[in-house]
């Protein structure tokens, strides 16, 4: 499954749009996580876990892309957008969203 912030896919004719699919990942993080996150941001450096759960976020947001897309019978998904925010009471939430229009090609 081709997955691309493109609107088409280049060497390939698009020759059906299927519709505008979306996948959303909403993770919680826990307390000792923004603790030691906390404790980084006071001296300097990444966050490895805040990383880590975006990066799991991001993965699971497009993995229901792909598989949207397959059930309709694409080939691909062009034009994705990738969005983040924080969510809950305290941002205590990681919310990925991904959006793209599923498409057949030739």
């Amino acid at each position: 499954m081709v997955i691309t912030t493109t609107p088409s896919v280049e060497g390939r004719k698009i020759t059906a749009y299927l519709g505008v699919i979306a996948g959303e990942a909403v993770m919680g993080t826990n307390i000792f996580r923004d603790l030691f996150a906390g404790i980084r941001d006071i001296v300097g450096g990444r966050s490895g876990a805040y990383e880590k759960e975006l990066r799991r976020a991001r993965e699971t947001a497009l993995g229901e892309v792909a598989a949207q897309a397959q059930e309709l019978g694409a080939d691909a998904v062009v034009g994705v957008d990738i969005d983040y925010e924080v969510l809950g009471e305290k941002n205590g939430m990681l919310m990925v969203s991904v959006s793209g229009t599923a498409v057949r090609l030739d």
